[in-house]
């Protein structure tokens, strides 16, 4: 999604507000896409790395030990840009911090813990081939998982909670009592939490997928590239129908508890019954234009009635209404994320239907060259959700309680601060891409190492049989 700068700008924002949004904006979007990763990616490592210690598979220790060097890389790329966030969080919102950093420190203080965790066991894991036995440096990767989607939803707590902010008493505009399990556990983490998760899996599932669709749409049909294609398909296929009845709670809890970032959702200017769902269109001159209509749907779908009530933008004070131009942001974020997400599910609906019928992949090269492209559209969807979520929220840092415009830093060069991340963070993700080309071309190019076997022939002979 592209404007220009200036459009986010409004009269009366200081003059700091705009870069720091927009590099918070870029930051947050570039670590995002590294969370399914530490999620979800070295989940697919461990069915992997246990179909090759169960079966005696060889091509599946071979993927495990592999995905393990993926995973290593992508680790130490978000381990980057996650400091270079944490740094952000100080410099560029000191009012967030300084008001509501007894509650709000919380989340991050937790994740702090997870990521040690997380990294400790990565080393382990990666260093543990050969040199451990199978199923003692099998069990070594859970913790890494496990980490992740604790380190995950740490964040996401600390998101919910600007979202739907509980568990704190205010005295004279000061936090003088923090409620942990109440911050850390608030309404909007059970199912922001969920979401997220399950978005992990199905990013992560699919890139993996891509990876080996695009290898197969170049001849390589050998059972390297099915196994890995299939173990990164089924895991995405499986989880998207949960992900998409997960997704319709959270925007009916949403609408029952924040109405405003649901009207914005809806791009709705006034309340009112049998609300139309609008699919595409702009807000204009407090208008929706050029959008598809279906009558009632809006209301049908957040109160399961035709005649639900739904407050409109209007019901908004006009010192905290979303101007037209975030509303529009928001309203097409939210229209990509559920149109891809029903395009993904489609894709894996084709998949189930064919497997059901002939135990084997869809034949077709259009499968695959849908299969491809899965994982990029898996992450613009991620990423839709989290504008939809972030933008859905504005003016408020924290709902109700703080302004973003109180939030921001006093400080100026705010550009160039913005300028240095940038250069940081091309420079990493140049250097991540190119890392992993370079493996990928050695992998494909290198026979030598199909038959290098992880664990050695000896020791997975004595595993595969289940000693």
């Amino acid at each position: 999604m592209s404007f220009p700068a200036e459009a986010f700008a409004a009269a009366t924002d200081p003059p700091q507000l705009l870069p720091a949004r927009e590099q918070m904006a870029f930051t947050l979007g570039f670590h995002i896409i590294l969370v399914p990763f530490g999620v979800a990616f070295t989940f697919l490592m461990l069915v992997a790395n246990y179909r090759g210690i169960r079966h005696n598979d060889q091509t599946a220790l071979l993927l495990a030990q592999r995905w393990s060097k993926v995973a290593a890389v992508l680790f130490a790329v978000g381990a980057v840009s996650g400091t270079v966030l944490s740094f952000e969080l100080g410099l560029l919102w000191p009012g967030l911090m300084g008001r509501f950093g007894a509650a709000y420190g919380i989340p991050f203080a937790i994740e702090g813990v997870f990521f040690f965790l997380e990294a400790i066991f990565v080393a382990i894991y990666i260093y543990g081939w050969k040199r451990m036995g199978p199923w003692a440096h099998f069990w070594s990767g859970v913790p890494v998982t496990l980490a992740g989607l604790g380190g995950t939803a740490s964040v996401v707590a600390a998101n919910s909670w600007m979202n739907q902010p509980g568990g704190i008493t205010m005295r004279d505009g000061r936090v003088t009592d923090v409620e942990v399990w109440s911050v850390l556990f608030n309404h909007a983490f059970w199912y922001e939490a969920l979401h997220m998760f399950l978005a992990a899996y199905i990013v992560a599932g699919f890139v993996v997928a891509g990876v080996y669709a695009a290898g197969m749409l170049k001849g390589r049909r050998d059972r390297y590239h099915r196994l890995g294609f299939l173990i990164g398909f089924i895991t995405a296929a499986v989880v998207m129908p949960a992900q998409i009845f997960v997704g319709d709670v959270a925007a009916r809890e949403v609408f029952h508890h924040e109405p405003a970032k649901f009207a914005a959702i809806e791009a709705l200017p006034h309340t009112s019954t049998h609300v139309p769902e609008v699919l595409g269109g702009a807000q204009i001159d407090g208008k929706v234009r050029y959008g598809v209509q279906l009558p009632d749907g809006a209301s049908l779908l957040s109160g399961m009635r035709t005649d639900t009530r739904i407050s409109g933008l209007d019901a908004i004070p006009a010192d905290v209404r979303p101007a037209a131009r975030l509303v529009n942001v928001v309203h097409w974020a939210f229209d990509v994320m559920v149109g891809t997400g029903f395009a993904l599910l489609a894709l894996s609906l084709w998949f189930a239907l064919v497997w059901w019928r002939r135990r084997d992949l869809p034949r077709s090269a259009w499968f695959l060259r849908c299969s491809a492209i899965a994982g990029v559209v898996a992450i613009v969807s991620l990423e839709c959700g989290w504008v939809t979520t972030e933008v859905g929220r504005q003016p408020w840092t924290v709902h109700g309680l703080l302004l973003t415009r109180d939030a921001v830093t006093t400080s100026g060069n705010v550009w160039a601060f913005f300028a240095g991340a940038l250069s940081i963070y091309t420079a990493v993700g140049i250097g991540a891409i190119l890392v992993l080309r370079g493996m990928r071309r050695r992998w494909a190019d290198d026979d030598r190492d199909i038959l290098d076997v992880p664990y050695g022939p000896d020791t997975v002979t004595t595993a595969g049989g289940r000693s």
